[in-house]
């Protein structure tokens, strides 16, 4: 059996390309890229140097997929978003560079009516059963546990930590560094560094394994948890609380993010904290 691959398709010479395989009209395929079996790849697709569809995986609209990423089987990358108002326009989808998304996920690209494009950045790993929607922009080396879900236009962090199961509205922000525990559901702000859990997630606490895996100095977090102590479990208006943290710690860089992530302007306001949540603040880094 020959490979269907439509003769106006610039292929590397290198590339490794299965007989089962299509490859459209227009489609650009880099050196070392692998397309095994009854893979899918649409006319307005770029596949960067040595990246890798392992096996029926559909790559479809102006989408482009980074160099080393690794696609697996029947997961599906920028097919036309799940948005009664989408008709047809030319929008795209982004994979970084070394990005593994695993089997069945679904990313699809982006809408007029929004960003115009979804991205997901680079040495993320987006577990099975994952759906991107349209618009979402996904930071670096984020990972995303199995069946997680999002609405549309949701933003992410880099080295945000999504558990499995979890559900993020549309429009949510996840701030860098924040994690959400499994079968939670997001309906609001994630701040930077947060860590949310719930049926309706709550804010419990920071994230501080993964402020200590990515080297922050113990000085640094204690100014942290002050500071967002103060912000989500000091008495009074938030307004007073925020105005008091500003006062107190503005300077420092981890609170100076989480304070413009606050004050940001957000579509779904903030995740609400546990009121036990506090105590986990006292945990000694």
């Amino acid at each position: 059996m020959s490979v269907s691959i439509h003769p106006a398709a610039f292929i590397s010479p290198s590339a490794m390309i299965d007989p089962t395989a299509m490859v459209a009209e227009g489609a650009h395929i880099g050196a070392g890229v692998s397309i095994g079996p009854w893979c899918t790849v649409g006319p307005d697709v770029e596949i960067a140097e040595g990246a890798k569809l392992i096996s029926h995986v559909v790559v479809d609209g102006h989408t482009s997929i980074g160099a080393g990423a690794e696609l697996y089987p029947f997961c599906t990358v920028g097919m036309a978003p799940q948005d009664l108002k989408y008709k047809g326009e030319p929008t795209r989808c982004v994979i970084g560079a070394r990005t593994q998304i695993r089997e069945h996920c679904s990313i699809h690209r982006g809408t007029a009516t929004g960003h115009g494009v979804t991205h997901v950045g680079e040495d993320c790993l987006l577990m099975a059963v994952v759906h991107v929607a349209h618009d979402c922009s996904i930071g670096d080396r984020v990972v995303i546990a199995n069946n997680v879900v999002m609405g549309g236009h949701c933003q992410i962090g880099d080295f945000a930590v999504i558990g499995g199961s979890a559900a993020l509205h549309q429009f949510v922000r996840i701030g860098r560094g924040a994690m959400v525990g499994g079968v939670s559901g997001v309906e609001a702000d994630v701040i930077p560094f947060g860590l949310v859990i719930g049926n309706r997630a709550r804010l419990k606490s920071l994230n501080l394994i993964g402020l200590k895996r990515r080297g922050a100095a113990r000085a640094d977090m204690h100014v942290l948890r002050q500071a967002v102590r103060g912000l989500f479990w000091a008495p009074g208006a938030f307004a007073g609380r925020l105005a008091e943290v500003k006062e107190r710690f503005a300077g420092h860089p981890l609170v100076d993010e989480v304070l413009a992530f606050v004050e940001h302007g957000s579509k779904r306001g903030l995740i609400r904290a546990l009121r036990r949540g506090a105590a986990d603040l006292d945990d000694d880094v």
